[in-house]
This record gives structure tokens, C-alpha cells and sequence, in this order.
């Protein structure tokens, strides 16, 4: 464990244990978002490299432009 989080834990059990509670379920649910983001994000890859790849083609067929040129 973290110097950090042991500090964290150590003022949480301070705390009432509606508080503790409060607090375990906000850290709960922030884990969990995270591995949904995760999970989201690892199977959306093939998606978002066929996207960049349309991009690509429409840069260099002229119907867009790289929004990072700086010719208008």
C-alpha cells in the first residue's frame, strides 16, 4: 500500500461509518469506470483504426484536410 492511501485510510477510519461507507462507494464506483473504460476502449480499436484510416483517405483525396496543416 501507498503512503498515500495508507494516510487516506488511516483519516477515513475517523470518520462515522456512514462516511466510511460514502466514501467506500465512491471509490468502488470509481474502479469500476475505469475497467468499463478500459474494457470499452480495447474493443473499439479496430473500430477507431478504421476511422483513422477513412480520415487518412479523405486528407489525401482532398474531400478534408488535416486540421493540424497550416495551409487553408
Amino acid at each position: 500500500m501507498t503512503k498515500l492511501l495508507d494516510r487516506a485510510i488511516t483519516e477515513v477510519q475517523k470518520l462515522s461509518d456512514a462516511e466510511q461507507d460514502a466514501i467506500a462507494a465512491l471509490i468502488l464506483d470509481r474502479i469500476s469506470d475505469d475497467e468499463a473504460w478500459e474494457r470499452s476502449f480495447a474493443r473499439s480499436q479496430n473500430q477507431l483504426a478504421a476511422m483513422a484510416q477513412r480520415a487518412r483517405e479523405q486528407v489525401r483525396t482532398g474531400r478534408s484536410r488535416d486540421l493540424g496543416s497550416r495551409h487553408p
